[in-house]
């Protein structure tokens, strides 16, 4: 009877635990969505725990500053490519890495993990600089062409390609007559889907919050990302902070949707070496 007692008691303190910290993690949600409905001097005076009645006024401060919807539209043109991009390409070019072995192949990976190394702000200038001369200045190529070079994703889906993918498998493909970009999408991808879609969604979130390279990138207001367009409804002496808390909330309704819909696939992406 005592062991049957200790058993539920660890459980419930482990639900009563998880319970906890999944109310850690809704309140800032909670507080933001309540404070768009808020105006500026209730947020910053007190706490607000329960919703008010700005929010159509909130809402009509926020179009008159920017047009939230069309940044919202900016940001998806942008990142639904790259995140397509960074995916497939990163898994090919970690195939190349993990199952060819060619003059110069560690030299080449070396070069790839220390791009990661360095911080995107160091090569802003240089990153300007190269647009201006392709003139690709004020488009949307410039966020998107980089997702075919993906360092993080290739090392990522290279060490799963590794441990998961049978060099047998690949021979008895090659017997049966497919080309290398045959085993590729039909053998070697699908094995390791779980992985790219995990890399998918962090490449998504991460294109979806930048804010520095549009901000430079970007010369026309009417092609600015989510991100930029928030920062602008800031003023310099005035900043409604309604509006902003409501213009927040509009922006990670993506990010929400991904990880709800696809939080499957990052734990299967994350597990799948350590079942070897």
């Amino acid at each position: 009877m005592t062991d049957k007692f200790k058993s539920y008691f660890s459980k419930i303190s482990l639900y009563l635990f998880l319970v906890i910290l999944l109310l850690l993690s809704l309140i800032p949600f909670y507080l933001m969505i309540i404070n768009g409905t808020h105006k500026s001097f209730d947020i910053v005076t007190k706490l607000n725990l329960f919703p008010g009645h700005n929010l159509s006024e909130n809402y009509e401060t926020l179009q008159s500053h920017v047009n939230i919807w069309q940044g919202f539209l900016n940001s998806l043109c942008i990142a639904v490519p790259f995140t397509i991009l960074s995916g497939y390409f990163g898994a090919l070019t970690a195939y190349g890495f993990a199952k060819y072995h060619f003059p110069g192949e560690k030299i080449l990976f070396s070069i790839v993990l220390a791009s990661m190394m360095l911080p995107p702000q160091l090569s802003i200038i240089g990153f300007y600089q190269l647009n201006l001369k392709l003139k690709l200045l004020n488009s949307y190529f410039p966020f998107i062409l980089p997702g075919i070079a993906n360092a993080t994703t290739v090392f990522f889906m290279r060490g799963m390609i590794e441990q998961g993918i049978p060099d047998s498998i690949m021979e008895a493909a090659r017997l049966e007559g497919c080309s290398e970009f045959k085993i590729f999408n039909r053998i070697v991808l699908p094995c390791v889907m779980p992985g790219v879609a995990t890399m998918c969604i962090f490449n998504f979130v991460s294109c979806w919050n930048n804010y520095l390279g549009p901000l430079i990138i970007m010369t026309e207001s009417k092609k600015y990302t989510l991100p930029v367009m928030i920062a602008m409804i800031k003023g310099l002496y005035l900043s409604n902070y309604g509006a902003m808390y409501l213009a927040i909330a509009i922006s990670i309704v993506p990010i929400i949707i991904v990880y709800a819909f696809c939080s499957k696939f990052i734990i299967n992406g994350l597990t799948a070496g350590s079942e070897k």
